[in-house]
């Protein structure tokens, strides 16, 4: 396809797509615009981008395709600058944000001049940020999710998904109040659990000055979410306010439950409540990506010696192996520690622990 795309916001989700949709489409030219100018030459020099715009308004005048791939509050305010930009009349505009029902309604001033706004989500992320975390297979099989409204016709969701091909993705179509829904279940609620039992383990710690210790483990993995962006999580919060109220509601009651059994002392309903939860849970697909960015960690058991560490890093790096985060459990004198290395995917991790088994005698083991 032939045209000019023009991205907004040159974070790791932006520029990934410019990536994608460069490796396709080699006719089209990627201009991209970010707040940060030096993010901007970074996409540049890197050739994730083609051109640079240097504002919104000159990038998007005439461009083909927009893609917004910002915060969902910064996506409100570029919703404003562009109801003053003399668009072309078959541009499609679409944005990459958590939340869609609010984004929809607010794109009603587009609908007004005759243009096609889509709303969009790439269910996919990392650990790392900015255009230079950015790479064209971060979607790849990963789900896409556009909520068109009933005005847009198929043939743009079409050339939209056209345009979108290269990010491999699985393209799912769903209503705003479905989406909303759907990725307050699977990702925005959980969000607020994992910060919940963060802020109890630390009024804790006040008391009980073990918690942190004993935290720097299974609890620690178990909230990892909890240190996702503040910003991000208080705008995508208040965005989906009233199925999070309604989530919390729920929560409530499903606590009331379990405080019942253990005052009743219900072994029987006990067992089968996490009998229950076992079962639905080692029934979730475990090939596919998920809201939630997946965790390919890695647990090498290691004796204490100087130098262990950068031993196992050194022979990943003669690999080639990328990992995302390495971290200690455990190391005592003569006792194994256990290093966590994090990889962003499936097959990296794989490969990594093949390496480690040609080039060490080291136990290595798989989180489930």
């Amino acid at each position: 396809m032939k045209g000019r795309v023009f991205i907004i916001g040159l974070g790791l989700i932006g520029g990934s797509l410019a990536l994608c949709i460069k490796k396709t489409h080699k006719d089209a030219v990627v201009i991209g615009f970010d707040i940060n100018e030096e993010q901007s030459k970074l996409g540049r020099m890197l050739g994730v981008i083609d051109e640079i715009a240097v504002s919104i308004e000159e990038g998007a005048e005439h461009a083909d395709l927009i893609l917004i791939a910002t915060p969902v509050k910064v996506t409100e305010q570029i919703f404003k600058v562009l109801e003053n930009v003399p668009l072309k009349n078959q541009v499609i505009i679409s944005d990459a944000g958590s939340t869609k029902k609010e984004i929809v309604q607010l794109a009603d001033a587009f609908k007004k001049r005759g243009i096609t706004f889509i709303g969009g989500h790439p269910m996919a992320g990392s650990h790392k940020s900015g255009v230079t975390a950015a790479k064209s297979i971060l979607f790849e099989n990963a789900f896409y999710i556009f909520t068109p409204e009933d005005h847009i016709a198929n043939d743009r969701l079409q050339e939209l998904q056209d345009w979108l091909s290269g990010t491999k993705a699985r393209f799912i179509t769903l209503s705003p109040q479905e989406h909303d829904y759907l990725t307050g279940v699977i990702s925005h609620f959980p969000h607020i659990i994992a910060a919940s039992l963060v802020h109890q383990a630390e009024k804790t710690s006040a008391k009980q000055k073990l918690v942190p210790s004993l935290a720097a483990g299974g609890f620690r993995d178990v909230t990892r979410i909890a240190s996702s962006n503040p910003e991000m999580w208080k705008d995508i919060l208040l965005h989906n306010k009233e199925v999070m109220l309604h989530l919390l509601d729920d929560w409530q009651k499903e606590m009331q439950k379990v405080s019942n059994m253990l005052s009743e002392e219900n072994e029987h309903e006990i067992y089968h409540y996490f009998h229950r939860a076992k079962q639905f849970r080692d029934e979730l697909p475990q090939k596919e990506k998920g809201a939630i960015p997946s965790f390919y960690d890695l647990f090498v058991d290691i004796p204490d010696y100087p130098g262990v560490i950068s031993e196992i890093t050194g022979y990943l790096a003669k690999e080639e192996i990328s990992i995302t985060n390495i971290r200690i459990l455990e190391t005592r004198v003569d006792i194994n520690g256990i290093l966590v290395i994090s990889f962003q995917t499936e097959e990296d991790r794989a490969r990594a622990e093949i390496c480690i088994h040609n080039y060490t005698n080291f136990e290595t083991s798989v989180g489930i």
